[in-house]
């Protein structure tokens, strides 16, 4: 199956998040289909910054974006 979800960056203890398509064996951080986009959660407000032309593209063909990134979704403006 295919998901939607974060991938870590960013040193230690201060995380910066890519938002991308994996396969769901795939590790956290391991190979990716494509990236959609970024989060930084250290900013204020958080900044996100998503292709949400790319990201209803990828639900469509059946992708399932994790709980974290549905959140990340809506707020951006997808739903």
């Amino acid at each position: 199956m295919v998901k939607i979800r974060l991938r870590r960056m960013g040193a230690k203890k201060n995380p910066y998040y890519r938002i991308v398509v994996a396969d769901s064996r795939s590790p956290r951080d391991g190979r990716c289909i494509e990236e959609i986009g970024t989060y930084n959660p250290l900013t204020d407000p958080a900044t996100i910054t998503v292709d949400l032309e790319k990201a209803q593209t990828w639900i469509k063909n059946g992708a399932q974006p994790t709980d974290t990134v549905r959140g990340l979704l809506k707020k951006a403006g997808l739903q």
